[in-house]
């Protein structure tokens, strides 16, 4: 008895240690993010410029330092912004949808992962749907407030509904006309279509998924920009939201 006794104690010491170090590991994850954040933002040099929208609707574009960007790492290909979030970082893209799951802007390996892009998708060009990933932080970072978006309050503000993607080459607007909570699943993410009429059949139903009636209308000839997360409250679930490309 006493020998069982004696197992079920090291047992517990032992997931004791791993609770603890993962913990830590957290912590520190966090904290290396945050500081990695402040150094990028810095070499980037940023500043704001006045973008006129639809009804000469105003939103702030931003001037990157990408070159700056670019000797940090190579895989930097945009930068991300979304109002009524704390999404504002660099946006990598790897040869897979893996690395950046677990792996820092600086490619040190970190639990926080960074926001990427699909390894399929092309945005120097443009596909038809371009999908940004990272994971949802219990800490706010990462795509964590992109729940803010499963708010009334925040699709009731018209300046939410635009999302900013500065590109080694341009500023581009995107028109949010989705946002959504789904169980994990592969449609949403699709880049390849085989016809006009699959891409509206596809269009129509990333539209109709939404919580919120955004009033956009969407054609074949529209690109639109997709952004992915975990949903904290369902792990299996995602958060999705979905934005056309206006043209300024």
């Amino acid at each position: 008895m006493k020998k069982i006794l004696k197992i079920i104690q090291v047992i517990l010491f032992i997931i004791i240690i791993i609770c603890l170090w993962n913990i830590i590991n957290w912590y520190l994850n966090n904290i290396h993010t945050s500081q990695s954040l402040k150094e990028i933002e810095e070499i980037a040099n940023i500043k704001e410029v006045d973008i006129k929208v639809k009804n000469d609707f105003q939103v702030k574009g931003l001037n990157i330092n990408f070159d700056e960007l670019l000797l940090k790492n190579k895989d930097t290909i945009a930068w991300l912004r979304v109002n009524g979030t704390n999404i504002n970082y660099p946006v990598v893209q790897a040869t897979d949808n893996s690395f950046y799951l677990d792996h820092s802007f600086d490619k040190s390996a970190n639990s926080a992962g960074w926001v990427f892009a699909d390894y399929r998708n092309d945005f120097m060009k443009l596909d038809k749907n371009n999908i940004i990933y990272a994971h949802s932080r219990l800490n706010g970072s990462m795509f964590a407030t992109l729940k803010n978006a499963l708010e009334k309050k925040w699709c009731d503000c018209e300046e939410n509904r635009y999302i900013l993607l500065s590109t080694l080459k341009e500023n581009l607007i995107w028109e949010v006309f989705s946002v959504y909570t789904i169980p994990a699943e592969s449609f949403y993410t699709s880049t390849y279509f085989q016809s006009d009429e699959e891409y509206i059949k596809f269009l129509n139903t990333i539209k109709q998924r939404s919580i919120y009636n955004f009033n956009v209308d969407l054609t074949k000839e529209d690109k639109i920009l997709t952004l992915s997360t975990c949903n904290n409250l369902n792990n299996s679930g995602r958060i999705v939201m979905h934005a056309k490309l206006l043209q300024i």
